[in-house]
């Protein structure tokens, strides 16, 4: 009977501890939350549902495995060669070196992984629509040329790299493949979620791949034209592409007799906000010499957080819609000159702006004045 009583007396303690400790924490969090709100920091709602949590979350995760995903499986192979089962690891980058050229054709996607709940979270979260103006014949094969590039190219991933808006529904018998930097299918791991998900590397062999009738039809190489150096221009209202000086994709499609197709993601620059950065300024100058020394874009995204929408690296919740215009034909030739190619250069750069002025004012709008700036 004592020992039940002295077990029930401790009990008690215990729960009296605990309760005054999550009474604490409570106080602490409270007051922390009303410092931040006092400072202009906008907190979530403690009784958002569930399902928008999810999310959040589904968002927070792809940003995380952009911008930290290659560095963390760099870093588990180079440990994965120090431990004992060093011989896995080292057959693997073996593997990695044999094929990394047939592995960024866009050849082994896998369907589960492109239909992974994960994307369909991150879809609803902007969400994220696929709008078709004309029906692609499953007979040819096409050029997406995408802009804006945005931070992340959010629409074109979500759209041409998933299953996420039902690409292959709203197009029947076409498959999208996302191009990407040749140099994330050398990342160990990595480079498997990029292979699963059908992407293709920015190559011309690995697009000429992609295009060539002779390896398949109904088949789209989704390409963001303006690369990390349009990422820069990337500030909310502010729809700045790089296109002027940017040919490569066309004398691609005329190789290939490809019709190229102008797509636009209206919102896509929405989602983040970036320090000032404009041309001719320090911070600019500096992006500008370490893209071109790297190939990638330094930026630091300035979004919202898990709990508070002021500040943090998860996008802005704000509607993207890729619009996919009408396709341009363009005439098999092998090897065109400058004057054909820039025939064809200015055709497209007038049905993107064609296509943009009437895109505004459906899904841009509080943004009616917006216009396309064409660098």
């Amino acid at each position: 009977m004592d020992t039940f009583k002295m077990r029930e007396k401790k009990d008690s303690t215990l729960n009296n501890i605990l309760t005054k400790a999550w009474q604490l924490l409570t106080i602490i969090f409270t007051t922390i939350r009303n410092i931040l709100e006092n400072m202009g920091v906008k907190f979530a709602p403690m009784d958002v549902p569930m399902e928008r949590r999810l999310q959040t979350i589904a968002a927070a995760g792809w940003i995380c495995l952009l911008m930290f995903g290659e560095i963390l499986a760099v870093a588990f192979t180079v440990y994965l060669i120090r431990t004992s089962y060093f011989y896995i690891g080292v057959a693997y980058v073996l593997i990695i070196a044999k094929q990394r050229n047939s592995g960024c054709l866009g050849q082994r996607s896998w369907s589960w992984v492109r239909q992974w709940t994960w994307w369909s979270y991150l879809q609803a979260y902007f969400p994220i629509k696929l709008v078709k103006t004309v029906d692609l014949s499953p007979d040819n094969n096409y050029l997406f040329c995408v802009f804006p590039h945005g931070v992340l190219s959010t629409g074109c991933f979500v759209n041409f790299a998933t299953d996420a808006t039902n690409f292959e529904g709203i197009f029947p018998g076409m498959k999208s493949h996302m191009v990407t930097l040749q140099g994330h299918f050398l990342v160990p791991f990595f480079r498997e979620l990029a292979i699963w998900l059908g992407l293709c590397a920015s190559s011309p062999e690995s697009i000429n791949f992609v295009l060539n009738k002779k390896n398949g039809t109904g088949k789209c190489a989704a390409l963001v034209v303006g690369g990390a150096a349009e990422s820069l221009n990337c500030h909310p209202g502010l729809y700045k592409v790089i296109l002027k000086r940017r040919k490569g994709f066309v004398k691609l499609a005329m190789k290939n007799g490809t019709p190229l197709v102008p797509v636009f993601s209206f919102g896509e620059t929405e989602l983040y906000e970036q320090f000032k950065n404009p041309e001719g300024s320090l911070v600019r100058i500096l992006q500008d010499w370490f893209r071109e020394t790297t190939g990638i874009a330094p930026i630091l995204p300035l979004g919202r957080g898990l709990l508070q929408y002021s500040f943090g690296i998860v996008p802005q919740r704000k509607t993207v819609t890729t619009v996919v215009g009408k396709p341009i034909e363009v005439a098999r030739n092998p090897d065109p000159t400058e004057e054909e190619i820039d025939r064809v250069h200015t055709e497209f750069i007038k049905g993107l702006e064609d296509m943009f002025e009437e895109g505004k004012s459906k899904y841009l709008p509080h943004q009616k004045n917006a216009r396309l700036i064409i660098d």
